[in-house]
């Protein structure tokens, strides 16, 4: 459980009610509070600079927002509402007013586009500014079209994924995913009750066997046995996880772990495990390898894009790698 709450960020398009009730729940299970946040559209700002410039009292001192009260009316239907929850209407542009207010935030859910977005458009450029610079862990929920049903028994794997629905997905890079980002799947596959999925991926050909878009193997840890049919970088990437993961397993004992090596594209993967994940969650860029704190890696940036589920981009919370 966390004080900081979760902060859900609307703006009056169904896309962005989505991320409302995702948010919602996403509050009542890490029992913390909701933050609506509404960035006002620029008529409002300009007549509040208006308003305060001339300070004519004869003038509404406030000018309407139809958004809070939609989002009122929304909540009121809810069959459940966090303990606390607060609207704020911000003002500024939307990624700037939106990283301030999750500077304190558990995370920030928003949609991956908005009212102005061409319907074309995979990813908005207010999901992917505030995905990109945000304080805190950002999750972007997908618009309908994208969004894939996850199946109500599980798979067989037939769509590459471990047939484990509704899990939490872990984009890991043993030597290079922060800390931060371990700690946020398994907190929230903790606060699901579900099991953590630890996907890397290795960039050696395949065996002649094997093909290219055939289904990945999961293993549990305890299955980890040294197997000499196995593919080295196989064999030794899923070693390098199970000493990544230790901590975290310690940390978190009740929530079941399986490990995924798989040959190809990291991205590309992710996005196939997202069809019947209940969250991917990628770290937002390589410490070693980023000029910059606000750089977006390639595979955040590629998941983002083009995953069928919600998916948790997590910067650097702290210095270590």
């Amino acid at each position: 459980m966390s004080n900081a709450p979760v902060v859900a960020a609307v703006d009056g398009s169904e896309h962005s009610l989505q991320a409302l009730e995702w948010a919602r729940t996403a509050a009542l299970r890490h029992r913390t509070g909701l933050v609506v946040a509404h960035v006002l559209p620029d008529s409002a700002q300009l007549y509040a600079a208006r308003r305060s410039s001339l300070a004519d009292a004869s003038q509404p001192e406030q000018f309407a927002d139809p958004v809070g009260e939609w989002v009122r009316g929304i909540l009121a239907t809810a069959p459940e509402l966090p303990d606390t929850v607060r609207y704020d209407s911000l003002e500024g542009s939307v990624p700037e007013g939106l990283r301030v207010t999750g500077e304190d935030a558990l995370m920030l859910v928003m949609g991956s586009r908005g009212r102005g977005g061409f319907a074309a458009l995979l990813l908005g450029s207010n999901s992917r500014a505030v995905a990109s610079t945000a304080a805190c862990p950002v999750v972007v929920v997908p618009h309908a079209a994208r969004l894939a049903q996850a199946p109500a028994e599980p798979s067989d794997g037939a769509d590459g994924s471990s047939g484990s629905a509704g899990r939490v997905v872990l984009g890991l890079h043993a030597a290079e995913t922060a800390d931060d980002v371990l700690a946020f799947a398994f907190a929230e596959a903790a606060a699901r009750g579900t099991t953590v999925q630890v996907v890397s991926a290795y960039a050696i050909p395949p065996a002649p066997t094997t093909m290219v878009d055939s289904p990945f193997q999961v293993i549990p840890p305890e299955g980890l046995a040294d197997d000499g049919d196995a593919v080295p970088a196989e064999r030794e990437m899923l070693r390098s996880q199970t000493e990544r993961l230790v901590p975290f397993r310690a940390r978190w004992p009740r929530v079941p772990v399986e490990q995924a090596a798989v040959p190809g594209d990291a991205a590309e993967r992710l996005v196939t495990a997202s069809r019947s994940a209940a969250l991917v969650v990628v770290g937002r860029h390589h410490p070693r390898r980023s000029v910059g704190p606000l750089m977006m890696g390639s595979v955040a940036h590629a998941v983002l894009h083009h995953a069928h589920g919600p998916v948790a981009v997590v910067p650097t919370l702290s210095d270590d790698p």
